[in-house]
């Protein structure tokens, strides 16, 4: 028996990332590119590196850029974490596992620490072919905190659920984390939409080197937490940002949502530190007549186009500023 399983990029496209404020978002996944795992039945239980968790290296440079892309430890961690996070799960739900192992491994096409959710696509694709293996049934809204509750607590990756709630439902999805709801029920209301609704939308990445987004998430959280008069009202209305953008989903009301983009950037770019290279991912399409705004932490953006002839400007300028352009496949 051979299991595939697969998770898919994911880029925020309103009210990121008021989803760790108990916020609202609006987000896509992004069928371009996606995160495999394989498992299959195995005497022992073998969690097997990729080329890409080697400890072999060309030279100084080769090491210096594996880690800074990679990090120390490549993506094994992220699938014993998982594994982890499984057995806990399935023991405090009295689920009782049959004694059979497994080999596992994994593949990504995702590029990583750029904004698209590599690590967590990684996650779920381990979770579901853990529940296809063992046949455990986990409800959909519940797995999304399964897998942030991985990366918290097993890796120490600040993060909200945006993402993996929209890696584990697919598609596009209205999401609102209200307080109330949150503490209520332990997740929020994640209401699909038809793909159909959405504009014409391109995605930029740095084809450079990223870094890791937890760490950005750090000291904008400490300061929510006290109460920072100009943190908790931007975070509010970055909130609203993705009410509004629901709203003009709904209604196809395109010049609303061009504009709402760029309100999500300018909105962040008050309590967030944006660094020269990402503000120069905004300008350069901004200055194609596209709106701009962050898929997630910094790295990529997303936005709005009006034609073609747009969309081949966002190719030929981006790429002076060693960015990729993409239109999301969404389904």
């Amino acid at each position: 028996m051979l299991i595939e399983t697969r998770a898919y990029a994911r880029a925020g496209l309103l009210g990121n990332p008021s989803d760790g404020f108990f916020g609202k978002t609006i987000a896509i996944s992004v069928r371009n590119f996606g995160a495999s795992v394989t498992l299959y039945p195995s005497p022992e239980l073998h969690v097997e590196p990729q080329p890409q968790d080697t400890n072999v290296f060309r030279s100084l440079h080769h090491l210096r850029d594996a880690v800074s892309t990679l990090g120390y430890h490549g993506g094994v961690p992220l699938l014993k974490a998982a594994i982890k996070k499984f057995a806990e799960y399935c023991e405090a739900q009295h689920i009782r596992l049959p004694n059979q192992n497994f080999s596992i491994r994994y593949s990504t096409s995702i590029p990583r620490q750029v904004g698209l959710s590599g690590s967590s696509a990684i996650i779920v694709a381990t979770f579901r072919a853990l529940m296809q293996f063992y046949d455990v049934e986990i409800p959909q809204p519940i797995l999304p905190n399964l897998v942030l509750a991985t990366e918290a607590e097993e890796l120490g990756i600040t993060a909200g659920l945006q993402d993996r709630v929209i890696q584990c439902y697919e598609g596009c999805v209205y999401m609102d984390f209200d307080r109330a709801t949150m503490e209520q029920q332990g997740y929020g209301q994640y209401k699909p939409l038809d793909p159909r609704l959405l504009p014409k939308l391109y995605i930029a990445y740095n084809t450079d080197l990223g870094k890791q987004s937890g760490r950005v998430h750090n000291d904008v959280r400490s300061r929510w937490l006290k109460g920072e008069e100009i943190v908790v009202d931007t975070m509010s209305a970055i909130a609203d940002v993705a009410r509004e953008g629901h709203e003009a989903l709904l209604r196809q009301d395109t010049d609303a949502l061009n504009e709402l983009v760029n309100r999500n950037f300018d909105l962040r770019a008050r309590i967030y530190n944006i660094s020269d290279r990402n503000r120069s991912l905004i300008e350069t399409a901004r200055a194609c007549g596209a709106s701009a705004s962050f898929t997630g932490s910094g790295g990529s953006i997303i936005g709005l186009y009006r034609d073609d002839a747009m969309l081949n400007r966002l190719f030929v300028e981006l790429r002076k500023v060693n960015a990729r352009v993409i239109k999301p496949y969404v389904l």
